[in-house]
């Protein structure tokens, strides 16, 4: 039976990690994750991340976007171009499939994601 997900009700586990060494540019931060929501078919998930200050290269897969919106905090991303975005509380973003750039944390931040990785 389908339900609706209420966040504020649900108890994730908390997956933490940090960047890999690969991809490390400058720290080395505590990224916490807790996903609240994934579909049957897996090509959906959602929840709340957070992050120590830090950076790290990003390469999304060609069938992969996001959509985020930052509660708390600052970020940074840059293209593989040179363009920069910067965002804070209250601004919502996408990243689309085939992105690669940086992913900066300025101040600790906090976001809700929806992650959608379609399988065809």
């Amino acid at each position: 039976m389908s339900t609706v997900t209420l966040f504020s009700q649900q108890q994730p586990a908390l997956e933490q990690d940090h960047p890999r060494p690969e991809r490390l540019l400058t720290g080395n931060p505590l990224r916490s994750t807790w996903n609240h929501f994934i579909n049957g078919s897996k090509e959906m998930y959602s929840g709340i991340w957070a992050s120590e200050v830090g950076s790290w290269r990003i390469e999304f897969g060609t069938r992969e976007d996001e959509f985020f919106f930052v509660t708390e905090g600052r970020c940074r991303i840059v293209d593989e171009f040179g363009k920069v975005v910067e965002a804070g509380p209250g601004d919502a973003l996408v990243i689309p499939a085939g992105f690669r750039g940086v992913f900066e944390v300025l101040e600790a931040m906090k976001k809700y994601y929806v992650i959608i990785e379609r399988t065809s």
